[in-house]
């Protein structure tokens, strides 16, 4: 009695309790999460998003808001920066919700000095000084090693209260980024019902493209463009990087069309998403996030495997960091 939700943890690869999980899950009276663990320290970071996010969607994150500062010109501005393995954005906010500037900078080897970076390139956009921020909030993999932000929020509530500002009709979230996949199941208000994570491997991430981009030596713009000029379908049947990249390899040897493979490997990545979409009871409307919106093929494979229009939007890779202040914003309000 008084049960807000349930972590049901499990050994990674132990099917042993799956029809208990399968059952429990299909009540669908009281929010669960799943996690699998292997018992080391290795996927600390992504189990900690997790757990945080489930936390997050049940008690808000209005509980964590800071007081916010006083301004020299009484106005409010919130940064939002999103830490990602990639890059790096940063957007600001007025008082009145509106996005006023955003940058995205590749992340690179030190994540807190790309933050700073995109901290003082967004406030050089907008003519504003650090003094002049009420509140910075931080989210992503390193929000945690962004120095003088006030709160950080973890990208899965970012991402759903950023994308309830680009497409407030959305109700699924697809989020490829550079590390990681999310699928995110909104209700009308942009409050996330459910979500699921790729984390384990590269398999249908922005690395993965990167990965195969460079074992066809090509761009990755080249890259994505060069795959909308298809003809015949090829079937990339693996998903792991490394035995994609040999089937690749194998079918460039058999002088197979670039382009036809390139949308293979589309396929699989907008196949291995759609299976997570169904974990989560994904429906329309979708709307596509993270590096990989820019990516036209991918995102038309998935219309085809999800059987809907797939939306995005121009600030779609902005979208975690503009959810960060949108949320910082909230709270002060």
């Amino acid at each position: 009695e008084g049960q807000r939700g349930v972590i049901y943890h499990t050994m990674k690869f132990c099917d042993y309790y799956g029809f208990e999980y399968a059952a429990l899950n299909a009540r669908g009276d009281i929010p669960m999460v799943k996690v699998e663990t292997d018992g080391s320290s290795q996927s600390a970071s992504q189990l900690r998003t997790r757990l945080e996010a489930f936390g997050e969607t049940l008690r808000g994150t209005d509980a964590n808001a800071p007081t916010a500062r006083r301004t020299r010109d009484g106005q409010t501005y919130v940064l939002g920066v999103d830490s990602g393995s990639t890059s790096t954005d940063a957007v600001i906010v007025n008082g009145s919700g509106e996005v006023m500037a955003g940058v995205i900078m590749p992340t690179g080897a030190k994540a807190t000095e790309s933050a700073q970076r995109a901290k003082a390139t967004v406030l050089e956009q907008v003519g504003l000084s650090e003094d002049d921020l009420s509140l910075k909030v931080a989210t992503g993999y390193g929000r945690d090693n962004i120095p003088g932000t006030d709160i950080s929020i973890t990208e899965i509530t970012c991402h759903a209260r950023g994308a309830h500002l680009l497409a407030p009709e959305a109700r699924t979230i697809i989020d490829i980024g550079g590390q990681d996949s999310k699928v995110i199941h909104l209700d009308e208000n942009g409050n996330v019902l459910n979500f699921v994570m790729n984390d384990k491997c590269a398999a249908g991430t922005g690395r993965f493209m990167e990965m195969m981009a460079r074992a066809l030596e090509m761009p990755l713009d080249e890259f994505c463009a060069t795959g909308l000029t298809w003809k015949r379908d090829v079937r990339i049947s693996s998903m792991c990087t490394v035995f994609a990249e040999s089937e690749v390899v194998s079918l460039v040897a058999q002088d197979t069309p670039v382009p036809d493979i390139i949308h293979g490997l589309c396929e699989s990545v907008a196949r291995k998403t759609a299976t997570l979409a169904k974990r989560v009871r994904g429906e329309a409307p979708y709307l596509m996030t993270g590096g990989v919106a820019n990516n036209a093929g991918v995102v038309r494979a998935l219309e085809d495997v999800l059987g809907a229009p797939v939306r995005t939007h121009e600030r779609s890779q902005l979208c975690g960091a503009i959810g960060a202040a949108l949320l910082g914003l909230d709270g002060m309000r």
